[in-house]
């Protein structure tokens, strides 16, 4: 049991209870905390021993406010269980971990009055810097709320990381993180074409997603540079769910729609995708070919091994965090009020899940 000082107080103790046990002044205590001055071996021995006597517990908010203590950076994601952007967290935090920082995650649940209360509650912690994971939906309220939290982020010191965004319009103290999105949807697009796919069913996500918009222009724009005619109504919008990709199968089947591939808008909806196909009969890629976009491991784990875009989401995390490192640390071309962005590469990745289009008989 945790020792207190003889006043008999049960409270949490304080800097003073452990420099009244060791014998020393508050200011020796602190500067064997923070280890930012030198101290002898046996000063900081006996600080230390009190401190787990008292099981002491530095008030790190306090020490924030007075502008050291160890830097934390805040994560923001709409949901915690989509395996992509988890991977990004854990680029965050990995690189985070690697200078002595702390994370902080949060779920926002797709509502931008929790996003809007998170923001506000990170800054008021005074938090190094708030990463906003996911995609966008393409409102002009986003752009203005976007901006309000970069400036009001700003001004306390702290800055806006947009990961898988796009990045602000205008002059916004921002930085964002973004990956060649429309052209690793051309590139998987191409890739089917070229295996002579022309009858394509198209899942590229939310209408109003930033994402699936993007997704969307990428195949469009392959369909026009193979001469291709592109068909709006192989187009099936929702949400990046293996529901929705089990569900848009079903229904374009039902609706008699003739297709030889699946252009799914993640690899959970291919999975949701495949899965309605067996339903129904189908082979694949025997009968119809199917690929997907990420690259999280759930890809590789199906059967047959699905063809995909690889995205770099762990990569794009520790981007973020240097990024954010860096402006902190006066890196070259980083100061207060900039704003950045960075944009990484994609490529396909060829597995087990396409084959040229079935004879017709």
């Amino acid at each position: 049991m945790s020792q207190r000082k003889a006043s008999g107080d049960a409270g949490r103790a304080t800097i003073r209870d452990v420099a009244e046990r060791a014998g020393v002044s508050v200011a020796s205590v602190s500067r064997v905390l923070s280890g930012n001055y030198p101290v002898s071996e046996e000063l900081r021995r006996r600080v230390m021993k009190v401190v787990g006597d008292l099981d002491y517990v530095t008030n790190a908010h306090a020490r924030s406010l007075a502008g050291g203590g160890t830097p934390t950076v805040a994560i923001l994601i709409n949901d915690i269980t989509g395996a992509a952007f988890a991977h990004v967290a854990r680029g965050v935090e990995g690189a985070a971990t690697l200078r002595g920082w702390l994370s902080l995650v949060g779920t926002t649940g797709d509502d931008p009055e929790r996003e809007l209360a998170l923001v506000n509650m990170m800054r008021q912690q005074g938090v190094a810097a708030v990463v906003l994971l996911g995609g966008a939906y393409d409102y002009d309220e986003y752009q203005l709320r976007m901006a309000r939290f970069a400036r009001s982020l700003d001004a306390a010191d702290s800055h806006l990381v947009l990961v898988g965004r796009p990045p602000l319009e205008g002059d916004v103290p921002a930085t964002t993180v973004d990956y060649d999105n429309e052209g690793g949807a051309y590139a998987m697009a191409s890739h089917l074409l070229s295996a002579g796919h022309r009858k394509v069913l198209v899942l590229p996500g939310h209408a109003e997603l930033t994402t699936a918009q993007g997704r969307l222009r990428g195949a469009r724009r392959a369909f026009e540079a193979y001469g291709v005619p592109f068909e709006p109504n192989m187009v099936r919008h929702g949400f990046y769910d293996y529901e929705h990709g089990y569900d848009a199968v079903q229904e374009s089947l039902r609706d008699g729609l003739d297709f030889t591939a699946v252009l799914a808008g993640t690899d959970v909806v291919a999975a949701g995708a495949m899965q309605a196909l067996r339903a129904a009969g189908l082979r694949v890629p025997e009968d119809v070919s199917i690929v997907g976009y990420d690259d999280i491991p759930l890809a590789s784990q199906l059967t047959p091994q699905l063809t995909t875009v690889h995205v770099p989401y762990e990569e794009m995390g520790r981007v973020a965090l240097r990024a954010v490192a860096d402006r902190r640390e006066g890196g070259p071309g980083r100061r207060k009020g900039d704003g950045d962005h960075l944009v990484l590469g994609t490529h396909v990745v060829v597995r087990n899940s396409v084959r040229p289009p079935a004879p017709r008989v």
